[in-house]
């Protein structure tokens, strides 16, 4: 097996639902942007009698599997795995490891996002992207200060999603390894 397509080698691409995947601004301002499709979903926790709005475009699944020969594919998302559940199979997905949020709270300093530390810790020195719509400079400031391995930390306006460009710099930053 190369190192190319040995998951082991390959840095982890740390995806975040709400904001990235789901614009959720968009619902609150003009609505779902263009290519999106409003989806009703129930996940774990969520009042039975009411379901959330998502917003998913089916291309982020196409645009996320054409990634997966250069990273190995994460859920970081508050969703855990109902991900693999409810968003998953909408975008053509197979089911992904997850980041579990649980345990110990991770001590963070001023301003820095609560997951930035469970991801430098699921991260384990690995290289790895991540695509949130919470990341600040001082969750960049973290982790060069904490992780010795490349990290590429996306901040995602979460009106907009990802979009073309974000995918481009993925695949250009993983090439550059």
């Amino acid at each position: 097996m190369s190192a190319r397509t040995d998951s082991r080698t390959k840095p982890l691409l740390l995806i975040d639902v709400d904001g990235p995947l789901n614009p959720y601004l968009a619902l609150a301002t003009e609505g779902a942007p263009e290519g999106y499709v409003r989806h009703w979903m129930r996940p774990s926790g969520w009042p039975p009698d009411q379901p959330l709005a998502v917003l998913l475009n089916p291309e982020h699944g196409v645009e996320l599997l054409a990634l997966a020969d250069r990273y190995e594919l994460v859920w970081a998302t508050t969703w855990e795995d109902d991900a693999n559940e409810w968003i998953g199979p909408v975008l053509g997905l197979p089911e992904l490891p997850y980041i579990e949020w649980s345990g110990a709270q991770r001590a963070a300093p001023r301003g820095t996002f609560w997951k930035t530390p469970y991801v430098l810790e699921y991260a384990a020195g690995r290289p790895f992207a991540w695509v949130d719509d919470e990341i600040t400079s001082y969750d960049r400031e973290w982790a060069d200060q904490r992780h010795l391995a490349a990290a590429l930390l996306m901040r995602i306006d979460p009106g907009i999603g990802l979009i073309r460009p974000d995918f481009d710099t993925l695949a250009r930053w993983a090439a550059a390894l």
